[in-house]
């Protein structure tokens, strides 16, 4: 049992997260600004479902408050943190720069902080498979160099991981960073591109399918993700005594810290994710094909090995099962 701070409550990956180790015992603090990039009541719904749980405690707040996250770090306490807020979506980091830095930089700098001066004993934070940007070689592996990114948003998770590299070689503060693919789900973000596609399917609308649906994406499933962020925590980066300066690895360190992928490990074509969820749905999807988009990578392949040879967890949940699931629950949350 575990006293944990969980940012980005109120999202996505955190409620699940928060469920999964309010389930398992541990104390959890989750922390959220309930900020309107996509639809606050999907948010309060969400948190709905965690208020009044044992264990459980929110506070409403953002990461680039100084102040806020020196007083709650300060009266908290925490044994471990989980860092999932972040302002999120490759797209809007083209429109809206400086809220990725605000968020993804300042408000990180502020977790740091706040670890480094509670002697919190492990930060997990998300990282994204956005970092390996230009990168070509598949699948995409942790002991790649990551040094191309071709968006803000993988710019600014590619500096949480040389940021936290430098605390945990300064102050000896165990991090782990994990790099998300392309997670879905039920409770998932509005501006992803399952519930995109599943709201404009049933309401005979148009979809935008970019790369004219020759996209591939690792599709990872969130209970999937969840598993693995929930082994992590209990697994703390520990150096890497082979490491050596003159051949550096650049998921390990002579440093408490460590990189890992959370990926399905099978890359799935975007035309064909389309047609399971058609399936799914009964409906034809009318397809507006559309080429690669400014700030995407056309491919994303995990390379999972690191992650199931520390933690023994390996994400293998099948695209048309999590479709399915994500189908049931959409159609229940919105009444069709």
């Amino acid at each position: 049992m575990a006293r944990v701070l969980v940012t980005g409550a109120a999202g996505f990956i955190g409620f699940h997260l928060c469920e999964r180790l309010l389930q398992r015992g541990d104390e959890v603090v989750g922390l959220d600004n309930m900020n309107d990039y996509y639809d606050v009541r999907l948010k309060q719904d969400r948190l709905q479902l965690l208020a009044g749980r044992p264990g459980f405690r929110f506070v409403q707040a953002s990461l680039e408050d100084r102040n806020a996250m020196e007083k709650l770090f300060s009266n908290e306490r925490f044994d471990k943190v989980v860092n999932l807020a972040a302002q999120a979506g490759v797209r809007y980091s083209l429109k809206a720069p400086h809220t990725y830095i605000d968020s993804n930089i300042v408000g990180f700098a502020n977790i740091l902080e706040g670890c480094r001066h509670n002697n919190v004993q492990h930060l997990v934070y998300a990282s994204s498979s956005s970092v390996y940007g230009a990168n070509t070689l598949m699948p995409f592996s942790v002991h790649h160099n990551v040094d191309h990114p071709v968006s803000l948003y993988a710019a600014t998770k590619k500096a949480n991981e040389l940021m936290a590299h430098t605390y945990s070689a300064l102050y000896g503060i165990p991090t782990t960073g994990l790099r998300f693919f392309t997670v879905y789900g039920p409770w998932g973000r509005p501006d992803m591109a399952l519930f995109l596609f599943t709201r404009a399917i049933l309401e005979g609308a148009p979809i935008d399918v970019f790369n004219h649906g020759k996209m591939q994406r690792d599709f990872t499933y969130v209970d999937d993700i969840v598993e693995g962020v929930a082994r992590v925590i209990d697994h703390a980066a520990a150096p890497n005594p082979s490491w050596t300066g003159s051949r550096p690895d650049p998921c390990t360190s002579f440093a408490p810290y460590r990189i890992y992928n959370i990926g399905n490990n099978n890359p799935v074509e975007l035309i064909r994710f389309i047609e399971i969820l058609e399936e799914r749905l009964g409906k034809q999807a009318i397809k507006n094909m559309l080429p690669l988009q400014a700030g995407e990578v056309p491919a994303t392949y995990a390379d999972v090995d690191d992650l199931t040879r520390d933690t023994g967890f390996k994400p293998a949940t099948a695209i048309e099962d999590g479709i399915s699931r994500f189908v049931e629950w959409y159609r229940g949350y919105y009444c069709i």
